[in-house]
């Protein structure tokens, strides 16, 4: 049984089909891709994922279980989090306050402080910071938030959406080498990313999303070798 399973989303924003028939799965200890061009729909699968856009037709199953009926907050506690696109950091709260929001559904306080203690290994500037107000942080370090404050939730399934954009190179080689540690420790990633040369690197399998419908799927080594995946999204002709 596959972690994450979506069969035939159909969402809309209005009278706009953003989905039309988007199906894929996650299994356990995979990182999975979406790449596609700006507009193609992988930001709206998240959400759609997430709860935050409820689709018109189709099934989507965590572990098994139908999580369509649940709000949002409710498939937070299901165990799936997300690191939103533009970061989404509460601003006005310092770097331990947003990730103690990150907590927020939990109980167990000695593993919150253990994995408080985890996301300052795997991210020592934010150890730095704890105390400095979040909106006063860089782009990176408000990216190394986003990303601490979702784990802070446990997720089973760490959904990321377009972790690397605005950052300096050498700061995107970094938020890679810390998703694939994520992984590494456990955790299970759906990926969206505009950097698709980079995310097809760290990716076990990954799909092509065009006009709201899944074009292509395959390892991610397979698609970093397709022709036309490397005109269109890998910028090698």
């Amino acid at each position: 049984m596959a972690l994450l399973e979506v069969k035939n989303i159909h969402s809309y924003y209005g009278n706009i089909h953003a989905l039309d028939g988007v199906s894929l799965n996650v299994e356990k200890g995979e990182i999975v891709t979406l790449i596609g061009g700006n507009g193609a729909g992988k930001s709206t699968t998240l959400r759609t994922i997430t709860g935050l856009i409820k689709p018109r037709q189709g099934e989507i199953y965590l572990e098994g279980e139908d999580i369509l009926p649940y709000k949002a907050h409710d498939i937070v506690h299901k165990g799936v989090a997300m690191v939103p696109e533009g970061r989404g950091v509460f601003a006005r709260l310092t770097v331990e306050e947003n990730l103690d929001m990150g907590a927020y559904i939990r109980t167990d306080k000695d593993q919150i402080k253990s994995d408080l203690e985890f996301v300052y290994e795997l991210f020592p500037r934010l150890l730095e910071r704890r105390r400095q107000v979040a909106g006063t942080l860089s782009g990176g370090e408000q990216q190394m938030l986003a990303i601490g404050r979702a784990l802070m939730a446990r997720p089973s399934l760490l959904l990321m959406d377009e972790p690397s954009m605005g950052l300096a190179p050498i700061l995107v080689e970094g938020i890679f080498d810390t998703v694939q540690q994520i992984n590494k420790e456990g955790t299970t990633v759906l990926l969206v990313e505009q950097n698709a040369l980079m995310a097809l690197s760290i990716a076990h399998r990954g799909y092509v999303l065009q006009s709201g419908e899944i074009v292509l799927s395959d390892t991610a080594e397979n698609l970093k070798n397709n022709e036309t995946v490397q005109k269109a999204y890998l910028g090698i002709e």
